[in-house]
């Protein structure tokens, strides 16, 4: 497949699936909680990626009240921020972060920031200066809430940012705010990203004179 070259003023990047591999963990917790419920473990990993926990516990268990998805989600964040057992970079995340180095980015995650931390710290990853967490937004992704207020951070249009995505969730929210997205991983595959990228090693950042990034996939 040929490559793909795309310029931007920002990057608007996904934690989990885009640069950390936390998959490990999340079938651990998220199966756990599953079984808890009398829930199907499949069922339920069909639908936790790219999402706040309390919205997917809401998908899932619609007539539940959302005070008791709030509680649980806070339980479960806090054994998915303890376990950091597995928890790897995406390849290629190193060079793509270093290369981003000076340039404008955001971290734009349905994490909270103690989880960002710890998961990021996990990887090896350097975390970008500005983030967009759970905590910093009302409406988790699918919304674009989180895209949107990366974007106005790093004070760039929506349309002058790229974003980075490995979710149905994620991909939703980055095309509803209005941005390009790179989808990455199997994950991104069946939905409709701007482009595709197997992982960050597949994607080059080169600054340029204007202040634009070029970012080639493939």
């Amino acid at each position: 497949m040929p490559a793909t070259t795309l310029t931007t003023r920002a990057l608007l990047l996904d934690m989990d699936g885009t640069l950390v591999n936390s998959d490990a963990v999340v079938e651990r917790c998220w199966r756990r909680w599953a079984a808890r419920h009398g829930l199907d473990g499949d069922a339920v990993m069909s639908v936790v990626h790219g999402r706040q926990g309390h919205l997917t516990m809401a998908v899932l268990l619609p007539d539940r009240p959302v005070e008791i998805n709030l509680a649980e989600n806070r339980q479960l964040l806090a054994e998915e921020t303890a376990d950091t057992y597995g928890v790897v970079p995406v390849p290629g995340a190193e060079a793509f972060l270093a290369a981003l180095r000076g340039q404008p980015h955001a971290l734009v995650t349905s994490a909270d920031e103690p989880l960002a931390r710890a998961r990021m710290g996990a990887a090896g990853l350097p975390l970008p200066q500005t983030m967009i967490t759970a905590g910093s937004v009302g409406a988790s992704k699918p919304d674009p809430e989180g895209f949107l207020k990366g974007a106005a951070a790093l004070g760039f249009a929506p349309a002058d940012c790229l974003a980075f995505e490995d979710s149905e969730a994620g991909i939703t929210a980055a095309l509803a705010a209005g941005m390009p997205v790179v989808g990455i991983g199997p994950r991104a595959l069946p939905h409709p990203a701007t482009v595709h990228a197997e992982d960050l090693e597949q994607v080059a950042v080169a600054p340029q004179p204007d202040g634009s990034l070029r970012i080639t996939v493939g």
